[in-house]
């Protein structure tokens, strides 16, 4: 199996969601399962049908979470030594040379990226182009959008 890259906190986070689902998730439609059962005919049983796709459902997520712990090679950047090198789990603050607006990104795993928050995936174009260049460095990145010029204002490994 091939390790997949994951920061401390999406780790975390992914953990405490699998323990959710076996622990409050599960039951919860394990019960509601027994109950519908209990009202009779199961051909005409609305309840039990739905109780049973949301039952396909979760034990689908268990195993995808699953899957994902036990594959992850979790990585955390705040014991290593800032060099200003961009590197998976550090946060870079960019210029955009062409608006000057400031970007702040945390370049992270797959199944932690998030634009809303600022995390993007270590696969994303940006990240591809800014992993391994150092602050003060201006970077082109192609985007779907078309070539755009980023200088690297600062590199912070939370």
């Amino acid at each position: 199996m091939q390790r997949v890259p994951m920061t401390k906190a999406g780790f975390e986070k992914l953990t405490v969601e699998l323990e959710q689902m076996k622990t409050v998730t599960r039951p919860k439609i394990i019960a509601a399962i027994a109950e519908a059962r209990a009202h009779g005919d199961l051909k005409e049983n609305a309840e039990y049908h739905a109780a049973r796709e949301q039952q396909s459902f979760i034990e689908g997520r268990i195993a995808d979470l699953e899957a994902k712990l036990s594959n992850a090679q979790v990585i955390d950047v705040s014991k290593m030594a800032n060099n200003g090198k961009v590197i998976f789990g550090a946060t870079v603050t960019l210029m955009d040379l062409e608006s000057e607006a400031e970007l702040k990104y945390q370049i992270v795993g797959d199944d932690e990226a998030d634009i809303k928050t600022g995390k993007i995936s270590v696969s994303s174009p940006i990240s591809r182009g800014l992993v391994g260049k150092e602050e003060g460095q201006t970077v082109t990145v192609k985007t779907p959008k078309g070539e755009v010029e980023y200088e690297i204002v600062a590199v912070h490994y939370l």
